[in-house]
């Protein structure tokens, strides 16, 4: 599989390095409202655009959640990150699990914000063709949307968060990226992983879960963790940044804290959240 330099964003300084990957609908801008109250001294987090958005919006690929596990640790190569974190929203938990499979030995932490799961998430078919046509139908991205926050945000959002999903990817990859996250299953390649895994999930989702979440993520790791914010539904960094942010980082802190040196090689405590 070809190297591709992923474009990403640096910010912060700190020992702990952590890879950050968007989901579906939009670019590494999806981080844009975290960003200013991020632990910038405590982490250093790369924020990267997958092939089809933002700047690597005109990219070639195949568009699967296995060559974006490439491209991540491709990257981390290319800044010469040994070992890190990886954060993963929706379709980029997919990627990061697949980062997880494929260099099990380079992950110190796993996050998964409300994370598609490494089985894959089949659709029936009512809600794959509503899915499937969203790359070239706009009013179907906002239907998603509004179904994934549970019918409760303003129409202005809803409005903004197709616009910015329809400026930062392009429709061929987005439709491509679809087959990949929802039909491609690799349980068996994570099942029992010792990797510290918080998964975030929000209680106003009605798909990617905190009961889906018990049924998969949290039957696979060993040192699994579920944090579930009541006020949140599929986009947690717009609908309770805060909240995420300390749920996330007192995870990651926790691996900071037990590592000492930095390296990641202490980070054996357990899940470092309440367990659900």
């Amino acid at each position: 599989m070809a190297s591709f330099a992923l474009p990403h964003a640096l910010h912060g300084g700190g020992s702990h390095k952590v890879i950050a990957v968007h989901g579906w609908f939009a670019d590494r801008s999806a981080f844009d409202t975290i960003v200013p109250d991020l632990d910038q001294d405590a982490f250093q987090y790369a924020l990267v655009d997958l092939r089809g958005y933002g700047e690597a919006k005109g990219a070639g690929g195949a568009y699967t959640t296995g060559e974006g596990a490439a491209d991540v640790l491709a990257l981390a190569d290319r800044l010469g990150w040994d070992r890190f974190s990886v954060i993963g929203h929706s379709m980029g938990g997919s990627v990061v699990q697949r980062v997880l499979a494929a260099a099990p030995h380079r992950v110190r932490r796993l996050v998964g914000i409300s994370p598609v799961p490494a089985s894959g998430l089949p659709l029936p078919p009512p809600q794959w063709e509503l899915f499937s046509s969203a790359a070239h139908i706009p009013e179907n991205r906002r239907a998603i949307i509004d179904l994934t926050t549970g019918g409760q945000r303003p129409a202005a959002w809803l409005d903004r968060m197709v616009r910015r999903s329809l400026e930062r990817s392009d429709p061929t990859a987005f439709r491509a990226w679809l087959d990949s996250w929802a039909g491609d299953g690799f349980a068996a390649e994570v099942e029992g992983s010792p990797v510290p895994a918080l998964a975030v999930t929000g209680a106003l989702d009605p798909a990617l879960n905190a009961e889906l979440t018990r049924q998969t993520w949290m039957r696979w790791y060993a040192n699994g963790a579920l944090v579930e914010l009541p006020s949140a539904g599929h986009y947690a960094m717009d609908e309770t940044p805060l909240e995420l942010i300390r749920a996330v980082e007192d995870f990651l802190r926790a691996g900071s804290d037990s590592d000492g040196d930095g390296d990641g090689d202490g980070d054996s405590d357990g899940a470092g959240a309440d367990a659900g």
